[in-house]
């Protein structure tokens, strides 16, 4: 049963930025963390970013770090990854889901269709 909703990919030029919205209700978002994963053609789903259920925690993986920023509204029950400085290496399919980790995420059956985001010249 998907539960999370991803949004905003895009085509999108070397240097640019686009901003990920995963939304999903209320209850959801205040239950536990919330990640983002993605997953390039002829490779293995990466974790991306996490945010905690109080909102106060995040963790990016080190190919991101100083570019991703994940953060959530409250009042719109979305999460948000913004992406600065976007390059091609970052081309792939974006999910989000209520898992942070690639090991919790081999047990994770709620997966969504993603958000395409390819990042060319």
């Amino acid at each position: 049963q998907v539960q999370l909703v991803e949004s905003g990919g895009g085509l999108v030029q070397p240097g640019g930025s686009l901003r990920l919205s995963c939304t999903a209700s209320k209850s959801i978002l205040e239950s536990g963390p919330i990640g983002w994963f993605r997953q390039a053609p002829g490779k293995g789903r990466q974790a991306v970013s996490c945010i905690n259920a109080s909102g106060t925690g995040t963790t990016y993986a080190d190919s991101v770090k100083g570019r991703f920023t994940i953060s959530r509204d409250t009042v719109k029950n979305v999460v948000y990854l913004q992406m600065n400085n976007l390059k091609p290496e970052d081309t792939a399919v974006y999910y989000c889901a209520r898992v942070c980790t690639v090991v919790a995420a081999q047990g994770y059956d709620s997966w969504g269709q993603g958000t395409q985001v390819t990042v060319s010249s």
